[in-house]
């Protein structure tokens, strides 16, 4: 087991007033994006992007990692360098995507379990001789009359930990991503009920699999109510956060990074510096971002491809991640934001 060092890389990843910024987009889900703005759906176009997102001046003093695909971790800036090598030299960690996706659960209409345990250690040792010092695996929940079914949670759950438990022995520290899509019409009782549900499930199949809970990082959606559900006080996000987050995370997490899940990008900041600024009583682990799209998008838009809008696009993307941080804190306000309108 490699597991030496590894508390201090999750610590390093999850240190004040730092986030994680996910670039880990499948080339479906990149191209997808691109085709809305028009933006040539090839690997330089994709290439390209991304140099533009870990290059991005100033974006280390916001952003501790980025997370990357198979694709990305393999390439070179127009320098020549690996892009790996880029962001480490910027006192940045590599991590890399390493689920292949989601399968229908047998037996079930609308459930699914991740993939990807297949070959899992040897992939993982690739990534470590290439540079990456974290991974990040996602399980996928949605809210139904049905579901989730407490076999979707369990076997999902098994998954999460018995990935993290590889990633583990191969020295590199885990993202466990269990996500609660915000898709549908129910109320803020029931997110928290499903969540907790979810998390008390994690950890216990993560202490079963003997994951070190100092070296992992966790990365949860935020308690909401359904995006079609009526919309409700932010001091009530706050507290069904907490409640959740304190009744089923371990003290010795030292972080919770946050994903966005499709969240508006000002709503996913303005919750996440309520979390840090209204909670109350002190909280044994740091509360951060893990964001893709909440970040990334008004570059991309800015960007459309064109090589005279990098700088313009790169100003952008450090302000928004800037907006984060500062909400890692606790810190963050509308001024912030009135600043970033005035650059896009």
């Amino acid at each position: 087991m490699q597991s030496a060092g590894l508390p201090e890389t999750a610590r390093a990843l999850v240190r004040a007033g730092r986030g994680i910024l996910a670039i880990d987009e499948s080339v479906g889900t990149c191209n997808a994006r691109f085709a809305k703005l028009e933006i040539d759906e090839s690997v330089e176009a994709r290439r390209a992007y991304r140099e533009l997102l870990i290059a991005a001046p100033g974006i280390e003093a916001s952003v501790s990692g980025m997370i990357l695909y198979d694709e990305t971790i393999r390439q070179h800036t127009a320098a020549g360098v690996p892009f790996v090598d880029a962001l480490r030299s910027r006192g940045m960690h590599a991590g890399i995507k390493v689920d292949t996706g989601t399968k229908r659960l047998p037996f079930t209409d609308a459930e699914t379990i991740t993939e990807g345990l297949d070959g899992l250690r040897d992939r993982l040792d690739a990534y470590r001789a290439m540079g990456a010092t974290f991974a990040k695996w996602r399980a996928v929940f949605r809210i139904t009359a049905g579901t989730p079914s407490p076999r979707a949670i369990r076997t999902n759950a098994h998954a999460l930990a018995r990935y993290a438990a590889l990633c583990q022995e191969c020295g590199i520290v885990p993202i466990v991503e269990p996500e609660v899509l915000g898709e549908g019409d129910h109320d803020l009782a029931t997110s928290e009920d499903v969540t907790r549900r979810i998390l008390a499930a994690v950890f216990d199949e993560l202490a079963l699999q003997g994951v070190v809970f100092e070296a992992m990082i966790l990365k949860p959606n935020m308690v909401l109510p359904g995006s079609s559900a009526r919309p409700i006080s932010l001091d009530e996000i706050v507290a069904a956060n907490l409640r959740v987050l304190r009744d089923t995370v371990p003290a010795a997490v030292p972080g919770i990074a946050f994903l966005s899940g499709g969240q508006d990008d000002r709503a996913a900041t303005e919750r996440l510096n309520a979390f840090n600024a209204l909670g109350g009583e002190p909280r044994p682990w740091v509360l951060t971002f893990s964001f893709g799209r909440a970040i990334q998008q008004p570059a991309l838009e800015r960007w459309r491809g064109r090589p005279e809008n990098v700088a313009a696009a790169q100003e952008i993307l450090v302000r928004r991640a800037l907006c984060n941080a500062r909400a890692a804190e606790g810190r963050y306000d509308a001024s912030f934001e009135q600043s970033l309108s005035a650059v896009s």
